[in-house]
């Protein structure tokens, strides 16, 4: 039990690893070049979209995306971490025999 745990929370964290290296390119595909220009003579920055919004859009897209990838890691290493235990239960069980014989 304690492998598949250890596996588990290895896959949640390999996942939201995962995540982050592939949702913010994800998201700046989205994004339209030539939002921001300089209208301005004095050299301010005009913007042409609402800053507040989009930050909220991609940092809540950003979290959706590693709560999903780390749920994906979670479930592919559950199963890993079950077959890695399953297989260490079978040589302690053909070794436990073989040990506890009394001479």
């Amino acid at each position: 039990m304690k492998t598949v745990l250890i596996f588990l929370l290895l896959g949640a964290l390999v996942g939201v690893g995962a995540a982050s290296l592939i949702v913010p390119p994800t998201l700046s595909w989205y994004n339209e070049t030539g939002f921001l220009s300089q209208k301005d003579q004095a050299g301010q920055v005009q913007a042409m979209v609402n800053i507040p919004q989009v930050i909220k859009y991609a940092t809540s897209r950003l979290i959706k995306g590693q709560l999903i990838g780390g749920t994906i890691g979670a479930a592919a290493f559950l199963v890993i971490g079950i077959f890695v235990a399953a297989g260490s239960r079978k040589r302690r069980i053909a070794a436990a025999p073989a040990t506890a014989r009394p001479a």
